[in-house]
């Protein structure tokens, strides 16, 4: 027991994570052809970066990660009004988003000491953007809807933008 604390501790002082970080899951296949699943992956997408930054407003102390989370609370919800307005020009009717998968990175991220959150966070974000990015190219090349793709198509520098802001902070 002792030698465990004191490998959690050794890890802790060195800036490791003791958890497993816990990334919101990959859209699924259909959603990268698939108008209707495009739309709920991107709404989940969306969603949890929305949710996530507001929870780092909450949370971290660091001016560049909340400068950061404002960016993504904003941007996102941004690309979730074209993503709506698209889908609806494309003939459907979009429900509202909502997390599914990605709810158990928002309670992991809800549950972080304040000594870790910015780092869990900043990787969450790492994993999340690189699926969108995948989900945004695909379905701009692929996709079924035209209006949706010319979104997706929008949607892709905004990603990489993100991606490279991310890469920009320290963890």
């Amino acid at each position: 027991m002792l030698k465990s604390v004191s490998i959690a501790l050794a890890l802790t002082l060195a800036g490791a994570p003791i958890a497993a970080q816990t990334p919101p899951p990959p859209p699924p296949a259909a959603a990268k052809t698939q108008a209707a699943a495009y739309v709920k992956a991107a709404g989940m997408s969306d969603l949890y970066e929305i949710t996530s930054s507001q929870i780092a407003l909450q949370k971290s102390r660091n001016e560049g990660v909340r400068r950061f989370a404002q960016a993504m609370i904003d941007h996102h919800r941004h690309t979730t009004q074209a993503t709506v307005a698209a889908a609806r020009q494309a003939g459907l009717t979009p429900m509202p988003p909502q997390l599914g998968g990605a709810k158990a990175s928002i309670e992991e991220l809800r549950r972080a000491t304040l000594e870790n959150f910015d780092r869990l966070y900043l990787g969450q974000q790492a994993t999340a953007h690189q699926a969108a990015l995948d989900l945004h190219q695909s379905y701009a090349s692929s996709g079924d809807k035209a209006p949706l793709k010319a979104s997706a198509r929008a949607a892709v520098p905004i990603v990489q933008q993100h991606i490279q802001m991310l890469s920009q902070m320290p963890r």
